[in-house]
């Protein structure tokens, strides 16, 4: 049973941790929007031209080039266990047009993530990361913004997933095993059929 599952989490949240624990343990197909705009470019097709064209003009790509992207992925990984959005949706119109997405291909997002944080906390740990290794994109005044833009962004996401019954919170200040089995407990639940036990029932699906 293939299960499309957006997970949300802010900057140095540990959300790419997580996603490429599912991508090797689930066998799902991570879908980041910025990995799929550098791999249009490079591969030089009719979409990744144009999407070089507007980034070198220092525009915004707009949401239907996205969705283009991610239905070039959709179609060219047909049979796939299910697909972990990243980076996307943002906002709810882009949630809407990838419901639609979906919908077309008889699917939908069966699951929502977040991963919940403080902000003082991951400040902080950006902070000290930023003192001991010096990483330009850990500039406190720089991630602070990005933090900024990422809560403003999903805060109007959460009541659309949270009404369409999808939306599921965990704490993403506990340990990287406690996340990751907080994960595991919701796609279990998510992918239990009415009569079996919600508990193991994805692992034994996947022979785990």
């Amino acid at each position: 049973m293939a299960i499309n599952l957006v997970l949300f989490g802010p900057p140095a949240a540990g959300k790419g941790t997580q996603a490429k624990r599912l991508v090797a343990e689930r066998g799902l197909v991570q879908l980041s929007t910025g990995d799929m705009l550098r791999a249009a470019i490079k591969a030089g097709s009719e979409l990744g031209q144009k999407v070089e064209g507007i980034i070198k003009a220092g525009d915004l790509v707009s949401d239907e080039i996205v969705i283009a992207l991610i239905e070039e992925q959709l179609d060219a990984q047909k049979g796939a266990t299910g697909f972990i959005f990243d980076g996307f949706p943002r906002t709810v119109a882009q949630a809407e047009a990838l419901d639609l997405t979906l919908k077309s291909r008889s699917e939908s997002v069966d699951s929502v993530i977040r991963l919940k944080v403080e902000d003082d906390a991951i400040m902080g740990r950006i902070e000290k990361r930023f003192e001991e290794q010096g990483r330009k994109d850990d500039n406190p005044e720089t991630f602070k913004h990005r933090l900024d833009t990422y809560n403003k962004q999903t805060a109007p996401l959460l009541p659309y997933y949270s009404a369409q019954g999808k939306l599921s919170e965990v704490d993403g200040m506990a340990g990287i095993e406690t996340v990751a089995a907080s994960i595991a407990e919701v796609l279990d639940r998510q992918a239990s059929p009415k009569g079996e036990p919600k508990k193991g029932f994805f692992a034994r699906l996947f022979g785990r």
